[in-house]
């Protein structure tokens, strides 16, 4: 089963999309910040099954190309759904798996995104796993 880790310091916003990940997928986990979301992918029994990270595009401290890097050392070929208002610079996104969700999402915009990438990026995963 493939795990979905949101990343939201929001808490409204984290309750919604988890609610609404959870529609589709059952194993969806929140990481309220950058730092909780690395601690968790640096556990070999929660890695295991991580099939994608959904986040919002502002994280206090590191900050979005700061958390990339260091989620992409940790587990380099894991793609991440960045939800926000204003697209990201390009080279903040330069050689990382990235898709960018320009809010507002809808459910269904949420959801399809969520499918896509995960229709994607499971083969390759499964290949270098």
């Amino acid at each position: 089963m493939t795990k979905i880790l949101l990343v939201d310091e929001d808490p409204l916003h984290a309750l919604v999309r988890k609610a609404i990940l959870e529609r589709k997928y059952a194993d969806v986990r929140r990481a309220s910040d950058a730092a909780e979301a690395l601690a968790l992918v640096e556990q070999p029994k929660f890695a295991e099954n991580l099939g994608l990270v959904v986040s919002g595009n502002q994280h206090s401290g590191i900050g979005l190309a700061g958390f990339l890097p260091e989620l992409h050392v940790r587990k380099p070929d894991l793609p991440i759904l960045v939800i926000g208002e204003k697209p990201l610079d390009h080279d903040e996104l330069s050689g990382y798996p990235v898709v960018f969700l320009k809010r507002p999402v809808t459910a269904d915009d949420l959801l399809s995104a969520v499918a896509k990438m995960l229709k994607t990026w499971a083969p390759r995963q499964l290949k270098t796993a």
